[in-house]
């Protein structure tokens, strides 16, 4: 495939993605009549069910990268030049922001807003560290094994992260960006972003640490 090609993937998987997370969030959450709990399952599955059709479909065409993250350990990889990495993360926070702006316009919602939604402890600046590390981890390993498994293992482990980490797991920069502009069960405040960010950071630098003990020598990083 051309980068265009590549390009036009990552922005239209990406908004997708977006699209699926902000709008499952409000749906659920009218539909669960208070109830956090069952709104967080309803936007959990919706998110992992909608990730593993996103990159079944995109997956041969981009990648399915739909992370800044992703597209950076391809760049450290050597599978990506940098300037078709700078490019596809471009096209995935372009993606996001439309992605948002779609989810709002559905529900009558004005179509970019700040988010309340303050997210303050350092334990949930932990949990993005700790589902960036084991969502990379994901990705990186099967990717050298078993790339049919992604789709699904992805999904799988997204959609148990909602549950098992503090953070509700975002990890992903271009995710947790645009969520900052929906005012929404999905949201997040901008003043809980520079926490977050520094979470799906740390957890991408352990990530590739993790990654050069765990492949065989001929399997390594390649810079």
């Amino acid at each position: 495939m051309s980068l265009r090609q590549a390009l036009a993937a990552e922005a239209i998987g990406t908004a997708f993605l977006l699209a699926i997370v902000v709008g499952s969030g409000i749906m659920g959450e009218k539909l669960a009549g208070g109830n956090a709990g069952l709104a967080l399952l309803a936007n959990s599955i919706a998110t992992g069910g909608g990730l593993y059709a996103l990159i079944v479909m995109f997956g041969p065409v981009s990648g399915a990268h739909f992370n800044p993250l992703v597209s950076g350990m391809s760049i450290y990889r050597g599978e990506l030049s940098l300037r078709a990495g700078a490019l596809y993360i471009f096209a995935q926070l372009l993606g996001a922001l439309v992605g948002v702006a779609s989810a709002h316009a559905m529900y009558g919602l004005p179509l970019l807003q700040t988010s309340a939604h303050v997210r303050p402890t350092l334990g949930e600046g932990f949990g993005e560290a700790i589902a960036t590390f084991g969502l990379l981890l994901i990705i990186m390993l099967l990717s050298r094994f078993r790339r049919d498994a992604i789709p699904v293992a992805v999904a799988a482990f997204i959609t148990s992260a909602y549950w098992f980490t503090s953070s509700t797991s975002f990890a992903n920069p271009a995710v947790t960006l645009a969520r900052a502009l929906t005012d929404t069960f999905a949201g997040i405040s901008p003043r809980s972003v520079p926490m977050f960010l520094s979470g799906q950071l740390l957890g991408a630098i352990a990530a590739a640490l993790c990654l050069q003990a765990l492949l065989p020598a001929e399997a390594r990083l390649r810079k």
